[in-house]
């Protein structure tokens, strides 16, 4: 049994490896950061050309990689066993490329958290993981942020 996990090194995405390693048998896990290119940046930011250099991309790709070793190093620690790590470019949407790595590996499962680090958090789920649970066919485990202490 493969475990696909997504991981951007968020709260919620640390939350969703910690929940996995606590209540998931162990098996094969592979924790996946997904990164933009360049081109596709330039597809959705137009205005942002002269800012997008062929060093961010490199540098994109470097922070990727870092992330997903991060990931790994957390399941790890958290007790999963069998890790690996992979950071993929994203050529069309991250929730897409989750599914697209998901259907690759033959995962048994996918595990995310509620909300990544992009943009606004959404009232309910992140549009991430809601175009994941919707789009994939799989199991997918969407892991709730973690309770907050009121302090």
């Amino acid at each position: 049994m493969t475990i696909l996990v997504a991981y951007d090194g968020s709260a919620d995405a640390r939350a969703a490896i910690e929940f996995a390693a606590k209540h998931l048998a162990a098996g094969p896990v592979v924790v996946l950061t997904v990164w933009e290119p360049l081109l596709v940046q330039l597809r959705k930011y137009p205005l942002a050309a002269g800012v997008l250099t062929p060093e961010a991309e490199d540098e994109a790709r470097a922070q990727a990689e870092a992330s997903a070793r991060e990931g790994a190093e957390l399941a790890v620690a958290s007790g999963l066993a069998e890790v690996t790590h992979r950071a993929v470019a994203d050529n069309e949407s991250v929730w897409k490329t989750i599914v697209d790595v998901a259907d690759e590996l033959d995962a048994s499962l996918i595990v995310t958290g509620s909300r990544g680090l992009a943009g606004v958090r959404s009232v309910l789920l992140g549009s991430v993981s809601n175009h994941v649970l919707h789009h994939a066919q799989r199991p997918t485990l969407i892991v709730p942020p973690a309770q907050r202490t009121a302090g």
